[in-house]
């Protein structure tokens, strides 16, 4: 299959969130599956600083907003795989920015400008290469006009006369709300500013364009398909989603396992698999040490690692933070967030002293310490799309505790004794997440056990392989219907 994949951001090129992971690992994935793939997403300043080498890939490209034409340009990476190339929209006035969507006064005021710009650009381009296209994967708001121009001003064009759009949801959350009077910045005809069209309480959404004219939608994990129909998750497109049911669906995210892989991580001072565990409590040690915290074998090391915000679960861990830290635990938390949650856990590492370490920042080499030498991994989030954390611990034979929430419901299963690979609470209270810590702890001494779900974890295959198998079997429905 040819597809063409527009997103507004990739690793290693620029990232904001778990969306440039995806755009990094799925097309190779799908690459090693034998299609062909072209990622498409804007030139930053981040790109450009990356330090990619950026080849000129085609003709001008004028982009008409309201009475102005824009010229964009198109590059594209150095290839290092026939099958898969990764190009960039050049328009310094819209791209070349300190941050990718916002400076430190909130959103760029003229979002809606970039991003009709961008989705008219993909489109543009899409044609000048000269591929007849089968699937045309869009990403979050962003995207979200691609699909109506698909049934619209490129039907016609040679290149999308089989192409046929697939909607991913990675968080319903951002929507790309923009005031009535830019919509006529689309080209769309006014009769699309409407309650069945792209219109929302008054104003226009990307995201709700996509959900409308795509031909399929999909989230990042079953459960959150379901929840997202709901009033409670449904961000006010609930209605929307349950009218298209019928084209909505679910597929997990993957885990790129050649970097995290405790056989061969290069963060760690020694390896272990799921066959030989022992150099486990080593990192664990190790890691304690480091931290200024005294290895203690019969008190279990909570790691977690994430955003310190209300949407992970912090509010909840607050309530209830005093009595855990009374219990024979240690914890180490790496992350930033709400300062609130920075003044707590400062107050409470000074209260509970070789109990708690606490890293306030961002450190890729620490979080992979902590995946391998926790004994238990928190995340106990208000609501998660997909989750990658909890399947990363997994692969470390770090258990996780987890709210039954979106990707967290649809990875982690209660340990029985004998099956499961974690545990899970149902209400988002703090009284259920320590009721199941409690439980963990308890299971943690009984050490037959504990191994026996070690394993269960360390075994459970979250690959890439599987996620993109998943998506071929969607395009191939997708183009049949």
């Amino acid at each position: 299959m040819k597809i063409l994949f527009p997103v507004s951001e990739c690793v290693p090129y620029a990232k904001t969130g778990g969306l440039a992971d995806v755009a990094a690992a799925l097309p190779e994935a799908l690459v090693r599956l034998g299609h062909e793939v072209h990622v498409v997403m804007p030139l930053y300043r981040q790109v450009k600083s990356s330090g990619v080498k950026l080849l000129s890939a085609s003709q001008p490209l004028p982009i008409t907003l309201g009475d102005r034409v824009i010229s964009g340009r198109a590059f594209r990476a150095r290839k290092t795989c026939k099958a898969l190339t990764r190009h960039f929209i050049s328009c310094d006035e819209f791209f070349d920015r300190p941050e990718m969507y916002h400076s430190p006064e909130g959103d760029y005021l003229d979002n809606d400008q970039r991003f009709i710009f961008f989705c008219q650009a993909v489109l543009a381009l899409g044609q000048n290469l000269g591929i007849k296209w089968d699937i045309v994967h869009c990403h979050d708001w962003h995207t979200g006009l691609i699909p109506v121009y698909l049934k619209t001003q490129s039907a016609r064009k040679p290149a999308y006369a089989r192409a046929r759009s697939l909607m991913t949801i990675h968080n319903l959350a951002f929507q790309g709300l923009f005031p009535k009077s830019s919509f006529a910045l689309t080209g769309l005809p006014g009769s699309f500013f409407a309650p069945e069209g792209l219109e929302f309480w008054g104003r226009w959404n990307f995201l709700k364009a996509g959900l409308v004219y795509s031909d399929w939608i999909n989230s990042v994990s079953r459960t959150y398909a379901e929840e997202i129909q709901t009033p409670e998750a449904g961000c006010g497109l609930d209605g929307v989603l349950r009218n298209r049911c019928r084209v909505l669906s679910g597929i997990l995210n993957g885990v790129d396992y050649s970097l995290w892989n405790p056989e061969e991580d290069p963060y760690l001072p020694v390896h272990f698999q799921a066959g030989r565990m022992g150099p486990k409590a080593e990192i664990k040690a190790r890691l304690l040490t480091e931290q200024g915290l005294h290895p203690a074998a019969t008190a279990p090391l909570i790691g977690i690692v994430g955003r310190l915000d209300n949407q992970k679960g912090f509010d909840i861990l607050a309530e209830i933070i005093g009595k855990i830290m009374n219990l024979n635990i240690q914890i180490i938390l790496l992350g930033t967030g709400m300062k609130k949650y920075h003044d707590l856990f400062l107050r409470l590492k000074a209260k509970f002293p070789g109990k708690m370490a606490l890293i306030l920042r961002f450190d890729n080499a620490l979080a992979h310490k902590i995946y391998a030498g926790s004994d238990l991994f928190l995340m106990p989030s208000r609501y998660e799309p997909c989750g990658l954390g909890q399947m990363i611990s997994m692969r470390y034979g770090s258990i996780p505790v987890v709210r039954r929430t979106g990707g967290l419901a649809d990875t982690v299963i209660d340990f029985n004794g004998y099956q499961g690979n974690g545990f899970t609470f149902g209400p988002y209270t703090g009284e259920a997440l320590l009721g199941t810590l409690k439980h963990a702890l308890g299971v943690f001494k009984d050490k037959p056990a504990w191994t026996r779900l070690m394993k269960n974890a360390m075994s459970a295959d979250f690959s890439w392989e599987r996620s993109a198998g998943e998506y071929q079997k969607l395009y191939q429905k997708i183009i049949s219907q």
